[in-house]
């Protein structure tokens, strides 16, 4: 198995896992990001958090919607919110970033 295919099944197993737990208990990790990203982005209308990983906080899933994305390409978007999560991502292992503008 080639190792992007390991990495893709990886995460499919991982995403499951998460879908399966229950949505009203966030992580300590997901409660912190959380918290960051609204106090960088409080004009967001959407935000989500996931621990991609288990539980152990490892790698993050975020979706973001927000109106200071507007007028930005996706990279300028993603770097918006890797700056805001500059310290948290020193303990991660990785993160994947969904960015959008709210829709009117």
């Amino acid at each position: 198995m080639s190792l992007l295919r390991a990495l893709r099944y990886n995460s499919q197993t991982l995403c499951r896992n998460v879908i399966s737990r229950s949505s009203s208990s966030l992580t300590d990790g997901e409660v912190r990001i959380t918290e960051v990203l609204k106090e960088k982005f409080p004009r967001a209308s959407a935000l989500k958090v996931v621990d991609i990983s288990g539980g152990c906080g490892a790698m993050y899933e975020i979706h973001i919607e927000s109106d200071e994305f507007k007028g930005k390409r996706t990279v300028q978007q993603h770097q918006l919110v890797n700056q805001a999560l500059k310290d948290e991502i020193k303990a991660m292992h990785g993160l994947r970033i969904f960015t959008d503008v709210p829709r009117k």
